[in-house]
């Protein structure tokens, strides 16, 4: 973009090789991404010294100075212009911010933050966290109040989300934020989830660790469900390895001659796999895909474009995480549990999150498939399913091949004849 707004024009010419200076920083990117390239996609290295685990410090610095110093020159570049032609003023500041931000991650990570890296596909990710925004917030609402010229002790911060929290003082957010003290309303759903959608946990089913067979199992059931919607279907994944084997079995399932097209994130541009998958059945096609992390939140499909939301693993923090380590870390020191006051929580909101996909409206109807075992066996998953929309729970495959044709043939998908007494089995496993 550079190269064809500033060549033509008066401003820019002759003052810098802009093909030059673009193709050094561009070499420069090139140079230090390599350096991770050595570790597959969707890891995350430590960076507690100089340079990130298992990377060599002097390779990671020399990539490091390589860009900045090649940015430096092409914001030196722009700062000619800058004067002239405003239009390049905000490509400017972005570079300065940019730079700085560049500068930071050359500095000795901060006592109070935890920092690594994410290796993906195409690119990097330099990551740095504070382990807790509570002072961040404090120092951010102080400094509002401070600003106001008259103080209007009626001014009240108000936060509101679907996602707070899911015992009655929504600690997952306060305690987070700092707001220890504040007053928490909560307000019921519009939705009728008994009568508007089920939750089917399988019965039998092969156990997460086993990961090969698990995505194998996962993309079969929603293969299944797919078929018998004519599509309709939301996969989300937890890890891209489960993303990978669930989207390829899917692909292979559903090829050129069926009538369903199975869309898999990083195959395309996020809004242009959210467009397809919106316009539900097209020249006869309908759509599943296949998604994970961002998918998990913010995307709204109302309708029958949706109608089947399939989550293969309970989202629990991954335990090797960096920021997962630290916060753990800092619960032990305090004599707390990282388990049950962090983990747990964090999957509870982000379940909750992933459901929340799939009843967008007062008329949606949809199943929502928790292809995890341990939310019936484990203790804590009657905690986990209290975080969900009260949907009537299912677990026999006779319950859900029931469920799917009501849905199918536009029936009450929640209807009792489809499996009443599985969900009284359910119940009862849930309460071990």
């Amino acid at each position: 973009m550079c190269t064809a707004k500033f060549t033509p024009a008066t401003h820019a010419r002759g003052l810098a090789d802009w093909m030059q200076l673009l193709g050094q920083l561009e070499q420069a990117i090139n140079e230090w991404r390599a350096v991770g390239a050595a570790s597959p996609p969707g890891t995350r290295l430590r960076w507690l010294g100089a340079a990130p685990e298992t990377l060599s410090e002097a390779a990671w610095r020399r990539g490091l100075h390589g860009v900045g110093q090649s940015l430096r020159a092409l914001l030196m570049a722009l700062a000619q212009v800058a004067e002239t032609a405003h239009a390049v003023i905000p490509l400017y500041e972005r570079g300065a911010r940019l730079l700085s931000q560049l500068a930071s991650f050359a500095q000795p990570v901060p006592d109070d933050a935890v920092r690594w890296l994410e290796v993906q596909r195409q690119h990097l990710r330099l990551m740095e966290s504070p382990l807790s925004i509570a002072r961040l917030m404090r120092e951010h609402m102080g400094q509002a109040q401070e600003e106001e010229a008259l103080p209007d002790p009626q001014k009240a911060w108000i936060f509101t989300s679907a996602t707070l929290g899911d015992d009655e003082d929504l600690r997952w957010f306060t305690e987070t934020c700092g707001l220890r003290n504040a007053q928490v309303l909560r307000v019921e759903s519009p939705f009728d989830y008994q009568h508007q959608a089920v939750l089917y946990v399988p019965e039998d089913f092969p156990e997460p660790a086993q990961q090969a067979a698990h995505s194998a199992a996962v993309a079969q059931l929603a293969g299944d469900g797919a078929q018998a919607l004519g599509g309709r279907t939301l996969v989300l994944t937890t890890t891209l390895k489960a993303l990978d084997a669930i989207g390829a079995q899917l692909q292979q399932r559903f090829g050129m001659f069926e009538p369903i097209d199975v869309l898999v994130q990083g195959q395309g541009p996020k809004h242009a796999l959210m467009e397809r998958f919106r316009a539900g059945v097209v020249n006869g096609r309908g759509c599943v895909l296949v998604a994970s992390s961002t998918f998990w939140e913010g995307v709204d499909i109302p309708g029958d474009a949706l109608q089947l939301v399939v989550i293969d693993k309970l989202p629990f923090p991954p335990p090797d995480d960096p920021l997962v380590e630290a916060r753990s870390r800092q619960l032990e020191v305090v004599g707390r549990s990282p388990f049950g006051d962090y983990m747990l929580p964090e999957a509870a909101m982000a379940l909750k999150q992933g459901a929340g996909r799939l009843i967008r409206r007062e008329t949606d109807r949809g199943i929502l498939v928790v292809a995890d075992t341990r939310l019936r066996t484990k203790g804590y998953g009657k905690r986990l399913v209290q975080a969900l929309p009260p949907m009537r729970r299912i677990g026999t495959v006779a319950a859900w091949q029931a469920a799917l044709q009501a849905l199918a043939t536009g029936e009450a998908v929640a209807n009792p004849a489809c499996g009443d007494a599985d969900e009284r089995g359910a119940a009862s496993q849930d309460g071990a």
